[in-house]
């Protein structure tokens, strides 16, 4: 119909090589691919370099284009990112490299649909942007983003009750996300209401904000945030490549104290109920293979906290701990 072509990567971790070969026009990536493109420039030259180089006046426009082009990026004209949030760090820092991410947001039930940050400004980034034209969207007295357009679904296949209660009475598609729109129509969503937990202390956390401002550090590849019926939240961490294979040599304290340092600085920015108690660092990564991310890769959050359960409710004396590979993620506890 719209005359493009269409290719199919060999692997995750062959991405960017053909992603070089496509040259794609349009190019719309998940949070984890974005982290591994952005890790791969770091990779390459030092954050400290690239703001240097970045702030010449005669040199920015020609590194970015350069980096660009080394992504596979020289040809694209519409950058998006959807599936999960993308932390606004991650695209502050590719909007200073001319590559502008554009948040979407859509679900199965409305043919995905329904918002984006298009054309992108960057004073809205942590949107999702506005309603597709024929697309309204209202919050419920709980905060609920409700959607009502065309494309929405007429039903679930054979599930009678559950298409009942997906629907408000006045048609509205129940989303089960928690948002806020801001008077310019522009739509933020803080989480999913069904991955809010109850603290022991029998306070309400939402994770996802908490997860966008640890995922702002090169760090950390894959977080999770849990803490049903604990005193304090926690957070399982996969550090990056790099991180990881420096905390494997005699130079470990380095990594420790800079995610000591992450821990505390976010801390102080939350609420105390929401404080961290601790960093769980996990000896291998989540991926669609182990069951613990999603084939559009988002974390299966209650997979994970029904195989972590006896980890996350153990007491530690430290505030980061690398859990030994002898603990076996395919086990469940």
């Amino acid at each position: 119909y719209s005359g493009s072509a269409v290719y199919f990567v060999e692997s995750l971790n062959t991405f960017q090589r053909d992603i070089k070969n496509c040259r794609p026009s349009i190019f719309v990536s998940t949070p984890r691919l974005w982290s591994k493109f952005q890790l791969s420039v770091l990779a390459k030259i030092s954050q400290a370099k690239l703001d240097f180089l970045l702030a010449l006046p005669w040199l920015n426009n020609i590194i970015a284009k350069q980096i660009r082009k080394q992504l596979g990026f020289d040809h694209v004209r519409i950058w998006a990112s959807g599936s999960a949030p993308l932390a606004p760090a991650v695209i502050h820092w590719f909007h200073c490299l001319g590559i502008n991410i554009s948040e979407g947001w859509g679900m199965s039930e409305n043919c995905g649909y329904a918002t984006a940050n298009l054309p992108f400004r960057a004073d809205k980034i942590g949107c999702i942007g506005k309603p597709y034209n024929g697309v309204k969207i209202r919050l419920s007295e709980q905060g609920e983003i409700q959607v009502k357009a065309p494309n929405t679904m007429l039903e679930y296949y054979l599930q009678p009750q559950q298409t009942v209660d997906v629907f408000t009475e006045d048609g509205y598609l129940k989303t089960g996300d928690e948002g806020e729109i801001d008077n310019e129509g522009f739509v933020r969503i803080n989480g999913r209401l069904k991955d809010f937990f109850k603290t022991s202390k029998n306070k309400y956390v939402a994770p996802a904000p908490i997860e966008a401002q640890l995922m702002q550090h090169t760090i950390i590849e894959q977080v999770c945030v849990m803490g049903n019926n604990l005193p304090q939240p926690v957070c399982l961490v996969i550090l990056s490549d790099p991180a990881q294979t420096v905390a494997l040599t005699k130079y470990r304290y380095s990594i420790i104290n800079r995610l000591n340092t992450i821990l505390t600085n976010i801390n102080s920015r939350l609420e105390s109920h929401q404080k961290l108690d601790r960093m769980l660092i996990m000896p291998s990564p989540w991926i669609v293979e182990n069951g613990l991310l999603t084939p559009t890769l988002k974390v299966k959050r209650h997979i994970l906290e029904q195989r972590f359960d006896r980890l996350v409710h153990a007491e530690y004396s430290e505030k980061v701990v690398f859990i030994d590979c002898s603990f076996n993620p395919q086990i469940k506890h």
